[in-house]
């Protein structure tokens, strides 16, 4: 059972660690060039972009992380 937790947090840290190296800087694209104006232009469409799910993807998978290693904690 501990192995197979300790199995299943090893890919949830390499699958946070890939979800947050896919996505881009804050600053990057136009939106970052011109400032606020284009930002909140286009933010309408921000929740569909593949940043957004990269981004909720990332913390659904540190809950998960978390849940996993207080897991191991307990049974430790």
């Amino acid at each position: 059972m501990k192995l197979f937790i300790t199995i299943l947090q090893l890919l949830c840290g390499l699958a946070i660690i890939g979800a947050v190296l896919l996505q881009s800087g804050k600053s990057a694209g136009l939106s970052g060039a011109i400032g606020g104006v284009a930002d909140s232009f286009l933010a309408k469409n921000k929740a569909r972009t593949l940043d957004a799910k990269l981004a909720r993807a990332t913390k659904w998978i540190g809950a998960v992380f978390l849940v996993l290693t207080l897991i191991l904690l307990i049974l430790k």
